[in-house]
């Protein structure tokens, strides 16, 4: 009698194992990568499905308030038919009347508060456990080295996930809504990864509206799901002049299909069929990019993390543009090294 493999997830890891994306990266010269980038970009942007239609964002100040040597305002704003976001904004105190700053998009990664702990809310003990395991207060940090910063819940998380007060869906047991409103997306031609994209835009739209900020200077960085929505949103966003990812480098046959250390919010149907996380990473070039990984990662193993960005690299050194790519390999586990942001953003934002 033959022994036969009757396990699905085995199966996935030797397809995965065995798997070469179409569009992988094989370039040697400048010509070569336009090229690939070219052919390779509409192909990644169709696995995304479509894009919700812009809304006007009818924007309300709930509050302003001064905490911790930074001036706060939370907004309400209109993202998507039938969809609003609350949108947390932080001003350096020295900002000056009439001047302009750069300001720094702050996509936030799983966990239970969403953007509240990044943004520096630690008004409970909770929080303050979440920002210090992960020095995950960056949208409060890089206000204080003079940016403004801002931030909104990406679909299912923080104030947007159906089980948090003031929403009302019942519960799903211990299914994970990242993974639900991806199914009900893309039942309706969309992906979270759309629709998130699409949201941060008009947050975007909305601050580059107000007059303190330079909308000439914009950034993006964010932590590990923040870290996708990071690499998204700056391919898809030609406002964003400097990006940093932080702790979402791997290979997608190890740390997703082998680990299942993915979630609905990350990925898109085929997408995995044409590139692996380093192209995609690798289609920003030439554009000014800073990779944080933590030596002592759990989430996404240096083994493999390293393997992702010396891809990356290679393809930023085809692109004539290594010197626009920055890593900071930090001795910590999951979380924000803060190493090199500063020096990074100045260089590129000012």
């Amino acid at each position: 009698m033959s022994i036969r493999n009757l396990d699905p997830q085995e199966m996935f890891i030797n397809l995965a194992n065995a798997h070469q994306p179409l569009c992988q990266f094989k370039a040697s010269d400048a010509a070569g990568f336009e090229s690939w980038k070219k052919d390779t970009w509409p192909k990644v942007l169709a696995c995304l499905g479509d894009f919700p239609e812009t809304v006007d964002p009818n924007p309300e100040l709930v509050c302003e308030w001064h905490s911790n040597g930074l001036k706060r305002q939370r907004w309400l704003i209109d993202v998507h038919e039938y969809l609003s976001a609350s949108l947390l904004i932080n001003y350096p105190e020295d900002l000056a009347p009439g001047e302009k700053r750069a300001a720094i998009c702050c996509w936030h990664g799983h966990g239970e508060f969403g953007k509240e702990p990044v943004m520096g809310n630690d008004s409970n003990s909770q929080l303050q456990e979440e920002i210090s395991a992960m020095n995950y207060n960056y949208g409060e940090q890089m206000a204080h080295k003079g940016y403004i910063t801002y931030g909104i819940d990406w679909i299912g998380a923080g104030e947007r996930n159906p089980n948090h007060k003031p929403n009302l869906s019942p519960p799903i047991g211990n299914r994970d809504w990242c993974n639900v409103l991806n199914l009900h997306a893309t039942m309706m031609g969309m992906t979270s990864i759309s629709i998130n994209v699409q949201h941060g835009k008009i947050a975007t739209d909305f601050v580059c509206s107000l007059p303190e900020v330079d909308e000439e200077k914009l950034g993006v960085m964010g932590l590990s799901g923040g870290g996708t929505m990071t690499l998204w949103s700056y391919l898809c966003d030609e406002r964003f002049k400097a990006g940093e990812i932080i702790c979402y480098s791997d290979l997608w046959a190890n740390f997703g299909i082998r680990d299942n250390n993915y979630c609905g919010m990350q990925v898109a149907p085929g997408l995995y069929k044409q590139v692996d996380l380093p192209d995609l990473q690798g289609l920003l070039a030439p554009r000014p990019l800073l990779i944080d990984l933590g030596i002592n990662d759990t989430c996404f193993r240096i083994d493999t993390s390293i393997a992702c960005y010396n891809q990356l690299k290679h393809i930023y050194e085809m692109s004539d543009a290594a010197e626009n790519l920055e890593l900071d390999m930090h001795p910590g586990p999951h979380g924000w090294g803060a190493n090199k942001s500063e020096d990074f953003f100045a260089k590129h934002l000012g």
